[in-house]
């Protein structure tokens, strides 16, 4: 990872798959009512409770996308993870 998160942030790797109907409908992200959930790809020097390589989700709202190298990332601050998946 080049990008090294400040203070309590969070540099997320969205893990959300595209989902569709019985019928081959496509459900677009706006109609979705769910938190979203993703891999810790990098954490700041101010977070205690994850570690990277966790899988976290977090508000559907939160956070600011960015793009390296072709990848989507989101970046978070810990406040806005609502949980550690197992």
């Amino acid at each position: 990872m080049k990008l090294q998160p400040l203070d309590d942030r969070i540099v997320v790797r969205s893990s959300e798959p595209e989902e569709t109907t019985v019928s081959g409908l496509v459900i677009p992200d706006t109609a979705k009512e769910k938190p979203q959930s993703g891999k810790v790809e990098a954490i700041g020097d101010e977070v205690k409770s994850l570690k990277v390589g966790d899988k976290i989700l977090f508000d559907r709202y939160s956070g600011s996308k960015i793009n390296i190298d072709n990848v989507e990332y989101l970046i978070v601050k810990e406040e806005d993870v609502l949980g550690v998946l197992s």
